[in-house]
């Protein structure tokens, strides 16, 4: 077994739960209150799960939605930052085996920024964790300038997690099983980073830093198509769109378990750009770790997917 560093997961401080609660109104009761057991837990049940993967630390971020769904810019701010010393505070606990991802007030850029930077220099977070759109509006809107500029500044990863989308996609209307972590936040997800992307937020910061889970939310296999598409449709970005993929994003294994997306993106990518992550407790750590155990790699692609890439790239230990 290979120790491993995951990168997206997940968890609850009390004052969240209220956001976190419509969107698992439609899971059973006994699921619903099995996974609040495990966001809320940072002892032994959490630590077990992480040893039964192999994993030797974990990077912590707020389960979604949280405060970006909180139409009270005002109380978005304070709930982020107590989130943030809640969270700062449980890592204090087991420095060896968690760190932690900033919650950020998103409804106002500045206030983000300086949440951001407070979490990287103060609570020495490795990053943030954004749960996609913030009422509505993406990252790459121009009122997000102040963000992006203080990212790059500091160096550090803007983790891009899925959420619901501001409405259903009128394809998947009446459809079974199609729904959110199937196939929907996939797009929404995706699309956000392409967003980024097409609209030139990594030529204006290129030194923005973006994490994606799930292999890439497609973006790995469909390099060549970005970049013949957008000559056709004559986008006018300095560089071709896999370029700033390539340069910009990095990817995590969470919520694949699965040899072909993973080699795809090893190939697209680099084996430098591949993280593990488990995205506990939403899928099975020990699944996740089993799967990085045993797949066909070379092993210091294994080394470097499991622990190395993220030690460099979040500078951890």
């Amino acid at each position: 077994m290979v120790t491993k560093i995951a990168l997206e997961e997940h968890a609850l401080c009390p004052s969240l739960t209220e956001y976190w609660y419509p969107t698992v109104a439609d899971v059973p009761d006994v699921v619903r209150d099995r996974l609040l057991a495990a966001l809320t837990d940072f002892g032994e049940a959490r630590l077990a799960a992480m040893d039964r993967a192999g994993i030797g630390k974990s990077v912590i971020g707020i389960a979604g939605p949280g405060v970006q769904v909180e139409p009270d810019t005002a109380r978005a701010i304070a709930k982020a930052k107590a989130s943030n010393d809640y969270l700062a505070t449980k890592v204090a606990e087991n420095p060896a085996r968690f760190a932690g991802f900033a919650h950020l007030p998103l409804q106002d850029a500045t206030a983000a920024a300086d949440e951001l930077q407070r979490c990287v220099e103060q609570l020495k977070f490795r990053g943030a964790m954004v749960n996609g759109h913030t009422l509505g509006r993406y990252l790459d809107d121009p009122a997000y300038a102040p963000f992006w500029e203080r990212a790059a500044a500091l160096k550090t990863w803007i983790y891009l997690h899925p959420a619901d989308p501001v409405s259903t996609m009128p394809a998947l209307a009446g459809t079974y099983g199609l729904k959110r972590a199937t196939w929907e936040w996939g797009v929404e997800t995706g699309t956000h980073a392409l967003r980024l992307v097409f609209g030139g937020v990594f030529d204006r910061y290129p030194g923005a830093r973006l994490m994606l889970g799930h292999l890439g939310e497609t973006l790995p296999y469909l390099l060549w198509r970005f970049d013949s598409r957008a000559q056709l449709y004559g986008v006018k970005l300095p560089q071709p769109p896999s370029f700033y993929i390539k340069r910009n994003i990095a990817v995590t294994t969470s919520g694949m378990s699965s040899a072909e997306p993973l080699a795809c993106a090893l190939a697209a990518l680099g084996t430098d750009r591949v993280c593990f992550a488990s995205d506990h407790p939403f899928e099975d750590a020990g699944e996740a770790g089993h799967f990085l155990d045993t797949v066909a790699l070379p092993d210091e692609t294994r080394v470097a997917v499991a622990s190395g890439n993220a030690k460099t790239l979040l500078g951890l230990a």
